[in-house]
């Protein structure tokens, strides 16, 4: 692992980075507080998902204060990971052309894609946050 002079830096893809990569972002920074951890998308939303925020409460993460940004903003910086975490087919996955050194993809579906009762959805947000907390944790466990 890098020292804290040379702080490992990680970027997090998706399509409109306001649920998947906000989440992974979150539990990143929540794991190890000396990662620079960004995410981004090439379509953001205008707003993080409300309920991206609430199943990360239940964690103990804010995500209330983040909001969405566009991967253009990164693209002067050099990064150690980039990490798209799109899932489905008919989903394509952003490309950062920027500098990197390894790319990474972990994928996941997107919850708020998800369809049905509110008691539903909410379940597939917490399903796909744990998810993310499983993968990722794995991923800063071999860094």
């Amino acid at each position: 692992m890098k020292t804290t002079q040379n702080p490992i830096k990680i970027l997090i893809l998706c399509t409109g980075n306001s649920c998947r990569s906000q989440m992974a972002e979150g539990f990143l920074k929540s794991y190890d507080t000396a990662l620079e951890v960004y995410s981004a998308g090439t379509e953001p939303s205008h707003e993080v998902h409300p309920l991206a925020i609430q199943v990360m409460n239940e964690k103990g993460i804010d995500l209330s204060h983040s909001k969405p940004q566009h991967v253009d903003e990164y693209l002067s910086m050099n990064f150690d990971y980039v990490i798209t975490v799109c899932g489905g087919a008919q989903e394509s996955c952003p490309a950062f052309m920027g500098q990197v050194d390894q790319r990474l993809h972990i994928g996941f579906d997107d919850p708020a894609e998800a369809v049905g009762t509110e008691a539903e959805i909410i379940s597939e947000f917490r399903r796909i946050r744990d998810e993310i907390n499983e993968q990722f944790y794995n991923f800063y466990k071999n860094i």
